[in-house]
């Protein structure tokens, strides 16, 4: 049965739901698993998941049919033009996003060349080494914690023994660095990254920064 030229059910169906099912846990694992414990940004994990779906989507419905290269280098060439006017994104961050990227397209393209095990297995390797890097040898997590901070002398270099006392002395946490963002000369305010190490904080001060650290 058709509609418009197209079939209602192709038995290639089943091959989706299954790459759709399996690309959906190690997507679930990796960002709210292994992700979401350690950064606390909610954000990012509306980003995360519609990203990897979209690009999911977009992958396997592109592979089913016959496209030609200069269709093909213009879709691409509009994806190079688009990008994100956002705030400035971290580098693990980043690579997050490039793991969900990375994982969308393993999944959606894996041909019948391609056997289950051998797609399993890439699908846990990422998932071990990313906990691995998280958890066993990157020990210790330096926290953020973005502000607006209104003593704007003290961000001068010259100054930075008392930004990070003063820091300290409000946050109550013993800062480990400090990039300064946005600097709004008119109000005399600036966007501060201030980073820490958890497991040099007291219990007090870690967790009430803790639950709030990318909500800002």
């Amino acid at each position: 049965m058709k509609i418009f030229g197209m079939p209602v059910f192709h038995n290639d169906m089943w091959e989706l739901l299954f790459k759709f099912g399996l690309n959906t846990l190690v997507l679930f694992i990796l960002i709210r698993v292994i992700y979401y414990p350690i950064h606390r940004k909610k954000d990012y994990l509306f980003t995360y998941f519609l990203f990897n779906v979209l690009i999911f989507f977009l992958c396997v419905l592109l592979n089913s049919v016959k496209l030609s290269i200069g269709f093909a280098f213009g879709l691409f060439a509009i994806f190079g033009v688009l990008r994100y006017r956002t705030e400035q994104i971290s580098i693990k961050d980043m690579t997050y996003l490039f793991a969900v990227i990375t994982i969308a397209v393993i999944n959606s393209l894996a041909s019948k060349k391609v056997s289950v095990a051998e797609l399993v297995f890439t699908d846990g390797m990422i998932l071990v080494m990313t906990y691995a890097l998280e958890h066993l040898w990157l020990t210790r997590h330096e926290a953020m914690k973005q502000i607006i901070y209104e003593r704007i002398e003290l961000i001068k270099p010259a100054n930075r023994v008392q930004l990070y006392a003063d820091l300290h002395e409000r946050l109550g946490v013993k800062v480990s660095r400090v990039e300064i963002g946005k600097i709004d000369l008119l109000k005399d305010t600036a966007q501060l990254r201030v980073f820490y190490f958890e497991d040099e904080q007291g219990h007090g001060s870690f967790t009430e920064l803790a639950p709030d650290n990318g909500d800002d």
